[in-house]
């Protein structure tokens, strides 16, 4: 347990957070093998899925950081085998398959209208008969896409235009009466109900009230943290802050997590009783930018003094540092950026960019950047590296 002490510096507190996001054990000699990865993803608790693919898609990189080569299939094997869920966990995320009764809550506040969803919770009103079609058409057919249920006539325009199909299939999704049994080539949802879905053991359990499953959640958020803000133990899986507060005083109570005090941070924080101060850390990494570990941004300044915001979304002109840019980890500090895009049909990884922080020399990471970049490029099966 970590010592009865009422403040963390902030070098302690940052070394906890590695440890509880899986940064202190060393990456496997050889290529990591399924169990590494569902063990992985059993200790982060959630894994966020996202659509870009300029460089690998961003569900694979967690994974990567943290156990270098493995299967790019074990993702989709470890779904196939009923260990990983998908569900809005925190945004579209992969989860641990034993925490789906935790989520149950908030499918049911989805399904009664106590809390509603733009475009879907209004559809479904206008358009009960027609949902409630679509789920006895997976009920009886067994697995589908939108694709295949589309009642599209006209070419489809942006991203988000969807057709009733697909919206009918999301709101059954959102509120936890059709389930995805994976993603097909196109990344596609595949629906299919929660019995079909679900190991049994799992499709039995009892279902907590909303009030112990948002406690277990931030029990769970504490763990994957190692130290956090109420903020952040909210963040992790999408909750309220404010909805929050009385079931952390709760915890505090019971012993489950402690208060302390972190150096610099001007928020309270909190440990779980099971905390470690790790002896030793494997933290060099390129970091996905919806990795666990920095998608907080918030938390990213106070725990790594590192400012960081994603720019798919920005004008190219307004960019500051590129499209899909990865932090650069090295010995457990945020020490840069890398604007990274796989070339795949001339076998190369380009390195559009390295951008260093303020106080960092470019020849300070070279070295081990290019351990990291030689290392990825193996793993993704490019030959070259272009910068």
């Amino acid at each position: 347990m970590v010592k009865r002490f009422d403040s963390l510096s902030i070098a302690d507190a940052r070394r906890i957070a590695l440890a509880a996001q899986g940064f202190d054990t060393a990456r496997p000699k050889t290529k990591a093998t399924q169990r590494h990865v569902d063990a992985l993803i059993a200790r982060l608790g959630v894994i966020q899925i996202d659509s870009v693919n300029v460089l690998v898609r961003s569900q694979e990189l967690p994974l990567f950081a943290r156990l270098g080569n493995h299967d790019r299939n074990a993702i989709p094997k470890a779904t196939e085998a009923q260990k990983l869920f998908e569900y809005w966990g925190h945004e579209a995320a992969l989860l641990p398959v034993d925490l789906h009764p935790l989520f149950r809550w908030k499918m049911n506040a989805a399904r009664t209208g106590k809390v509603t969803h733009w475009g879907l919770t209004s559809f479904y009103e206008e358009n009960k008969a027609f949902v409630k079609r679509t789920l006895k058409h997976v009920t009886t057919n067994g697995p589908t896409t939108s694709r295949e249920l589309s009642t599209r006539t006209e070419k489809k325009g942006t991203w988000w235009d969807w057709d009733e199909a697909k919206v009918a299939l999301e709101y059954l999704f959102l509120t936890g009466q059709l389930m995805s049994r994976g993603r097909g080539s196109d990344f596609a949802r595949i629906y299919d109900t929660p019995e079909r879905v679900l190991p049994q053991r799992v499709f039995d359990a009892a279902t907590p009230s909303e009030h112990d499953a948002r406690k277990q959640l931030l029990v769970r958020s504490a763990i994957a943290q190692g130290v956090a803000t109420a903020s952040d133990l909210a963040d992790y899986y999408r909750q309220k802050p404010a909805s929050v507060k009385p079931l952390i005083a709760e915890l505090l109570e019971e012993g489950e997590l402690r208060a302390v005090a972190v150096d610099g941070w001007t928020e309270k924080a909190f440990v779980h009783r099971d905390a470690k101060l790790p002896k030793q850390l494997h933290a060099t990494a390129l970091l996905s930018p919806f990795d666990s570990l920095v998608w907080c941004r918030p938390r990213n300044e106070r725990l790594f003094n590192f400012h960081y915001r994603i720019e798919i979304y920005t004008p190219k002109e307004k960019r500051k540092f590129g499209y899909y840019v990865l932090p650069f980890m090295m010995d457990g500090e945020m020490v840069g950026r890398v604007d990274l895009k796989a070339d795949r049909a001339n076998s190369r990884l380009l390195v559009l960019s390295v951008h260093t922080e303020p106080d960092v020399k470019r020849s300070a990471i070279n070295d081990a950047l290019i351990v990291e970049l030689q290392e990825m490029a193996r793993w993704l099966g490019l030959e070259n590296i272009t910068k």
